[in-house]
């Protein structure tokens, strides 16, 4: 079946709405995104597979993740006539259980994260709610009260743990592909562009350039124009844009598709990173199903507009990031940048006009297109407007993946979203714009999350990526591990980035093994400003921004690495030891059956005593001891 129209949409659509919202007999949904699988979830949907595949009255399916990354394996069990129950850390023998317990109206209340309420996506509001009618199990929280939740707003990963990515079909359910075939046959690609440009959306990869204003620059140009998306998420800790690949794939393929018809464009690439197969079988899938239905292709609909796209895998550099660097590595060449007086609207991909966005940025868009500028532009700050997804990271009770509302502080974030920091140590720091960005200390934790507020402070958005730390975490080594990761990572192209941040990192090496000398802090000082006012690209320009605002919020700690020769967060081997006191210790003897070098002993339930001649600073006795007997000096 070819789409020729919005009817056609709706007669898909029909026909799978009882699949997502009222399926015979029972559906389970398991989460299969890389989190779920890393945690277990592919043997969980195994034997529930094995275990009911001769049980018509029970469905087995896949679905992406829904964020909560530290509760993974997440299932979704649901009937027509039962509440929809969400279960977490489910293994193989759990799942069976489960699906038993839930056929017979009994909730292991140990296993539930919570009940879905409503499950409709922001595109679905004029549709009646799926669960009116469905009593509510007593006892159980609704998913949207969670902590975790109770604040998000989901747009960009609004399918994602909902729906099965290797379904068109669902995704069309969902309201999917409608979007793209009303502006094709209703709108003029001028109209698309004023959507988007009122709508405020600025690109979520890392620069915050207003996305409609670049679609209206690169449609001005003449020649072969090409939509591409940067799926090359390099950051550590972040993995916003994978999620969405995986969980969502036809979200991001529509989003181009619009972009294409906006610009006047009949080719595409995705450029993504080749660590993330999963990602890219989803796209693959999702690419070759659009096809069969006629979404993709030549003359999309009898409206004469074609589109095809291909699919690039990076090798992994991290400076493919960066505009420039990532059309010389999709045409076959190194990866490194150029100078930006000729933008790549006009010169980019084979010096043709090309659009680029992030895969977030294109998830954005078939809600923007489907429900008007007004609607997104309502949520979020003057000059950031909508929602900005994040990957919440590092320490912190509640590691996953959050889309909240820009404007919304740090300390909702961390604290009633993530659950604060574990272990009852205290916050320090947030990192926010993956190791470009800046670190923002406690007392500017009521910062509000936007693209100015972040810049003021040092930070930047970035791609999404937010890295908590705690009391054990030294801010010099911290800096120190950011400098050493661009360093490897620089295309070493030109002197400002390429030497700069070497001669940066040989400063904070040295003050890390306690090798520092007065004027280091101010030959880093003076060392950042440079790179940042003469560096090539955006790779050198950002790069001392986790240097600069550790020694603008955490001078202390520098002058204690550089002056008193010690590391105030025990963390700088060079600069400290462990010692037991002997007040406090029990003599439980939990430290000195861990201790890889027989470095600690004593008789049971007296004081024990540390061989400083033994002991290698792994620091497993810290973490044993329960009775904070283990110091460091």
């Amino acid at each position: 079946m070819k789409i020729m129209s919005i009817n056609d949409l709706d007669k898909i659509r029909q026909g799978y709405l009882n699949r997502l919202y009222y399926p015979e007999g029972i559906k389970v949904n398991v989460g299969m995104a890389s989190c779920g699988i890393a945690a277990g979830a592919q043997a969980s949907y195994n034997k529930a597979s094995q275990e009911y595949s001769g049980n018509p009255g029970v469905t087995i399916s896949q679905t992406g993740c829904i964020g909560f990354c530290e509760m993974e394996p997440l299932v979704e069990i649901m009937s027509k006539d039962k509440a929809r129950i969400i279960y977490h850390h489910m293994t193989e023998d759990k799942i069976i259980e489960a699906i038993s317990g839930y056929m017979n109206g009994e909730y292991p209340n140990k296993w539930i994260l919570g009940q879905m309420r409503d499950p409709r996506s922001v595109l679905e509001e004029d549709m009646q709610n799926p669960q009116s009618g469905i009593e509510p199990v007593e006892g159980i929280p609704f998913l949207e009260d969670i902590p975790f939740y109770s604040q998000q707003t989901k747009i960009a990963i609004r399918n994602c743990g909902y729906i099965d990515p290797d379904s068109i079909e669902e995704y069309i359910a969902k309201r999917g592909y409608y979007a793209f075939v009303n502006a094709l046959t209703n709108t003029k690609p001028s109209d698309i562009i004023k959507t988007v440009k009122e709508s405020g959306l600025r690109g979520r990869g890392g620069g915050g350039f207003p996305t409609g204003i670049k679609w209206e620059t690169c449609a001005k140009h003449h020649g072969n124009r090409h939509i591409i998306c940067n799926a090359d998420e390099g950051d550590p800790g972040a993995y916003m844009d994978r999620s969405i690949l995986e969980g969502d794939p036809h979200s991001v393929l529509e989003g181009m598709l619009i972009a294409a018809l906006a610009i006047g464009s009949s080719s595409g690439f995705f450029y993504v990173r080749n660590e993330y197969p999963l990602a890219v079988s989803r796209l693959i899938t999702a690419i070759k199903q659009a096809e069969a239905y006629g979404l993709l292709g030549g003359n999309i609909a009898g409206t004469g507009f074609s589109f095809n796209v291909k699919i690039s895998r990076g090798a992994g550099a991290f400076v493919c990031g960066e505009s420039t660097a990532l059309m010389s590595s999709l045409e076959g060449l190194v990866g490194r940048p150029r100078a930006k007086y000729v933008h790549t609207v006009e010169k980019g991909f084979r010096d043709s006009p090309s659009n680029l966005n992030n895969v977030e940025t294109y998830a954005n868009i078939p809600p923007i297109v489907l429900k008007g500028a007004p609607w997104f532009s309502g949520m979020g700050t003057e000059h950031s407007k909508g929602t900005k997804v994040f990957s919440l990271v590092g320490k912190i009770k509640n590691t996953g993946l959050v889309e909240v509302p820009m404007g919304i502080n740090l300390k909702d974030i961390v604290f009633s979203i993530g659950g604060g920091v574990p272990k009852k140590k205290k916050f320090k720091a947030v990192q926010t714009g993956g190791p470009s960005g800046g670190c923002i200390p406690e007392n500017l934790i009521d910062l509000p999350v936007d693209y100015q507020k972040l810049a003021e402070v040092g930070s930047i958005m970035g791609s999404g990526g937010m890295i908590v730390m705690d009391q054990d975490t030294c801010m010099v080594d911290v800096a120190r591990y950011f400098l050493d990761f661009l360093k490897e990572e620089s295309c070493g192209q030109c002197n400002p980035c390429r030497e700069g941040i070497k001669q940066m990192l040989d400063i904070l090496t040295d003050i890390c093994q306690g090798n520092g000398k007065d004027g280091d802090i101010e030959l880093l000082e003076e060392l950042g400003s440079m790179i940042q006012k003469f560096s090539l690209c955006g790779l050198g320009t950002s790069a001392p921004n986790p240097v600069l605002t550790t020694i603008l919020y955490f001078r202390d700690e520098y002058e204690a690495h550089i002056k008193h020769k010690k590391c105030p967060a025990g963390v700088c081997k060079a600069l400290f030891h462990y010692e037991i006191d002997a007040e406090a210790c029990t003599g439980c003897r939990s430290c000195a059956k861990k201790c890889p070098q027989e470095a600690i002993a004593g008789e049971k339930k007296q004081p024990h005593k540390l061989d400083q001649a033994k002991c290698i600073k792994c620091g497993i006795c810290y973490d044993a001891c329960k009775f904070d007997a283990i110091v460091i000096r």
